[in-house]
This record gives C-alpha cells, sequence and structure tokens, in this order.
C-alpha cells in the first residue's frame, strides 16, 4: 500500500458497485483513477489501475544501482507515456542519475523511453534547436511484424523473433558488416521482441540514407538473385542457394490440400505481401491462386532438378515470385516506425525503451542480456519470459478471458486460454494479460 493511501477508500469501489476515484501520492497526484465499474453481478476494474500502483511501488521499493542509464547522459532527451492516453511527455533532460530516476520514481509512468540522438540541447522544445550530434544504431525486431507468427502464442512468438535476432547479429550484423560485440548491447524490449543498439563511435554520424543501405542489404531489397548465384561468393549468395532447396521444400507443404497446406499458403502469402516485393507491384498483391499454381508447378520432378540446377527460368511467369519467396525466406524483418513507416534504424532522431524500465503494455521489465545467451537453441539461453519478471505483490486475482484464445506464460505460470475463461492468477500473470487486453480482473458481489 502507498503511503497516504487508505485501502478502505480503494476497496469501498469493490463493496459499493460504484466508480471510484481515489488520490494517491508521488506519483498519482493529481490524476484520477477509475478503479471499479459494476457489469451485471460483477465488479469490473479497469485494467490498468493496479497496474499504474504496482508500477509506482516497484519503482520506488527497487534500488538505485539496479538501474541503467545510458552513456553521454547530459545529451539524452527522455519521453514518458502516462496511464490513460495522455500524450507523451518529451522533450526531457536530466544531468545526473539521481535525477533521472527520482523524476521517474515521481511520475511512475507506463513507459520510458530515451533518444538514441546525442544532442547539445536534448530538452529544447523544437527538434532544430537541440543540436544533433551523432546517434547511435538501433536495429528493433518485433514479433509483430512477423509473418506466419502468432500473436496470441506468446511464447512461441518470442521464440521466433529471439531467432531472428541471433541471425541478425551472426549472419549479418558480424560477419558482413564487422560489428564488433564490445560496442553492442542486447535488450528485450519488455514486450513482442528485441533490442540491439550498437554504439562503435565510427557510426555515430551516419545519416538516415547510410542506415537505409543497412537495412536494404539486411532484408535483402534490390538484390538480383540472378547476378548472386552467378557472381563472388558472399553472404547473400549463400543464402540464395541453400534457400532454393528450402523454399522447394515449404513449397511441397503448400501443394497439400490439408490445413497444413493451407497454413503455409498464409505464411508463403503473407511474407511476399508484406515485403511489398517485386512480384506485387504492378498488379497489386499476390493471391492464394497464384501460390497454389506456384506450389503445383514446383512438384514436377524435372523442373525441381533443373531449379536446383540454378535454371529458375523453369518457372516461367512464376520465376519472380519463386525467388522474391527464397529472399523473404532469408532476409530479417525489422519493425516498423510508427507514421513514417521506416525502420527503427534509420530514424536518427528516435526515442527507445530505457533498458530496467518496465514496459506498460505487458507489466514485463526491459532486460539486457548477453550475446552468448540469444540463441534461442543453445542450453543457457535468455529466457525473457522468467528473468525480465519484476518483483510485485503476492496478491492474487480472478480474471475473465476476453480474447477468443491465447497462450501465456509469466514465470511459474502458464495457461492456455479461452473467450470467458475465469481464472486465478498471481499478480505478474495479472499485471500481463489485463495489459495486453486478454483479460480483465473482476469479483463476485457478494450477496
Amino acid at each position: 500500500m502507498l503511503p497516504g493511501t487508505d485501502r478502505r477508500g480503494i476497496l469501498c469501489g469493490w463493496q459499493t458497485g460504484r466508480r471510484t476515484a481515489h488520490r494517491l501520492n508521488g506519483a498519482f497526484k493529481n490524476r484520477r483513477f477509475r478503479l471499479a465499474t459494476q457489469r451485471g453481478g460483477k465488479m469490473v476494474e479497469s485494467r490498468w489501475a493496479r497496474a499504474a500502483h504496482r508500477f509506482h511501488t516497484w519503482y520506488g521499493s527497487t534500488p538505485a544501482d539496479e538501474f541503467w542509464y545510458p552513456p553521454r547522459l547530459r545529451t539524452r532527451e527522455w519521453m514518458f507515456i502516462d496511464w490513460g492516453g495522455k500524450p507523451p511527455d518529451r522533450h526531457r533532460a536530466f544531468d545526473t542519475r539521481a535525477g533521472t530516476l527520482a523524476h521517474i520514481r515521481r511520475v511512475a509512468p507506463h513507459s520510458c523511453f530515451y533518444s538514441t540522438a546525442y544532442y547539445d540541447e536534448p530538452a529544447a522544445r523544437k527538434m532544430s534547436d537541440k543540436g544533433w550530434n551523432g546517434a547511435d544504431l538501433i536495429f528493433d525486431l518485433d514479433g509483430d511484424h512477423l509473418s506466419g507468427v502468432d500473436p496470441f502464442d506468446f511464447p512461441s512468438m518470442l521464440d521466433t523473433i529471439q531467432g531472428q535476432a541471433h541471425r541478425l547479429w551472426h549472419d549479418f550484423l558480424h560477419p558482413e558488416f564487422g560489428f564488433e560485440e564490445q560496442y553492442l548491447q542486447l535488450t528485450f524490449s519488455g514486450h513482442r521482441g528485441f533490442h540491439l543498439h550498437y554504439r562503435e563511435p565510427k557510426f555515430w554520424q551516419l545519416d538516415s540514407s547510410a542506415r537505409r543501405e543497412l537495412v536494404s542489404h539486411i532484408r535483402g531489397l534490390g538484390a538480383d538473385v540472378s547476378v548472386l548465384r552467378s557472381g563472388p561468393d558472399c553472404g547473400w549468395r549463400r543464402r540464395i542457394e541453400n534457400g532454393i532447396g528450402v523454399m522447394l521444400g515449404q513449397l511441397d507443404v503448400a501443394a497439400q490440400d490439408d490445413t497444413d497446406g493451407r497454413k503455409m499458403i498464409k505464411h508463403l502469402l503473407a511474407m511476399v505481401n508484406d515485403r511489398g516485393s517485386a512480384a506485387n507491384t504492378r498488379k497489386g498483391k499476390v493471391g492464394t491462386r497464384k501460390m497454389r499454381t506456384l506450389a503445383t508447378k514446383v512438384q514436377h520432378p524435372e523442373r525441381q532438378e533443373r531449379i536446383l540446377a540454378g535454371n529458375t527460368k523453369a518457372l516461367k511467369n512464376h520465376e519472380t515470385l519463386f525467388l522474391d519467396l527464397v529472399k523473404g525466406d532469408n532476409s530479417i524483418v525489422l519493425s516498423a516506425g510508427g507514421e513514417t513507416d521506416e525502420a527503427v534504424t534509420l530514424d536518427i532522431k528516435r526515442v527507445i525503451r530505457w533498458p530496467t524500465g518496465l514496459h506498460g503494455k505487458s507489466g514485463l521489465q526491459v532486460t539486457e542480456f548477453p550475446l552468448s545467451r540469444l540463441d534461442p537453441d543453445e542450453g543457457g539461453r535468455f529466457d525473457a519470459l522468467s528473468e525480465a519478471v519484476p518483483r510485485f505483490d503476492d496478491r492474487s486475482s480472478t480474471l475473465e478471458v476476453t480474447v477468443e484464445r491465447a497462450v501465456a506464460r509469466v514465470g511459474d505460470e502458464e495457461l492456455e486460454l479461452e473467450l470467458g475463461d475465469q481464472v486465478e492468477v498471481g499478480a505478474n500473470m495479472e499485471t500481463f494479460l489485463t495489459l495486453k487486453g486478454w483479460a480483465r480482473p473482476i469479483r463476485v458481489q457478494q450477496s
């Protein structure tokens, strides 16, 4: 319980069935929280009120030396998102770690961000007045941007995106760009993905155009498969050579008239259409019929042999689609950045989530971990759903599931959920499910 609050006042919302609001000291001063409202014979609590309370308590009780601060702190802009959908509070700057933490403890925000850029005047209200002096390189991988990923199976989604992050470093950034581990900071984003922060000084001054070249290479944009196959040995040539056989195998599955075949068709369509590839630029998006035709074509044994030997011309007017699929299956999808629809890497004035802070869409902690623990297939791998779980209270509660289905794991709790289920969960799982919008707290009214 926060100092200055009255537990009886909070509980009265449950007892009377009316909407209640309470002034909480510190972070909640001058804010009003709708804690509960009556629906039928149940009391339903607002989905973020308890989470806001827990965030405030956690920030206030966590030792100061457990928080991380970005290098060159005085040059960074900070942004904070409040609870309840208020506009972001940005253009903040701090001279000291103590001052930064004091502000965060006072406001206990929904989410905390700091700038990847270094500024002369980070608190200036106009971007043109800040005085840009460079920016870290950021690679943001988010499970929400991957084709074929089920966002309602959270553990599986994180496993997939962790594998993508491992590929990004070990297949692209380190071997092909010469990135060194000593300049890398690797973090779980606190929600659906991973961030790679790269701070080698020679990259600070790269403008958006130069950063775009990095992104284009990683995504395979502009890669001419026919040229790559006959050109010098390079990363993309090896990916294409290995990827042709893999793609033929996936098209074998897609040719089946069963559930697996339909799932594979859906996956391949998402992969090629989401990329805006050459196959769909002239006549709109690729459709199911065209994908099935391609899958059927590659079933011919002699045609498969010619394709494996490098003769993709055997596919005739389906060649472009096939080669786009091969590239798409071997590229990395980087998250898009807001309204500009550009990859986060390109934005030289972007803010990024603060490592060690809490994520207001999940209740999980933005957590740093070593590169050696990134590989999802190795023992000792980083497990976000057990290691990025902050210590909240021991209170358990009953939730009602509000989505058709979901799979969730937080700490020691793992659940398979269906719409209308009522489940009793601990504080961290409650925070996760309610912030995700997958469930709502309920309490049966006493007669």
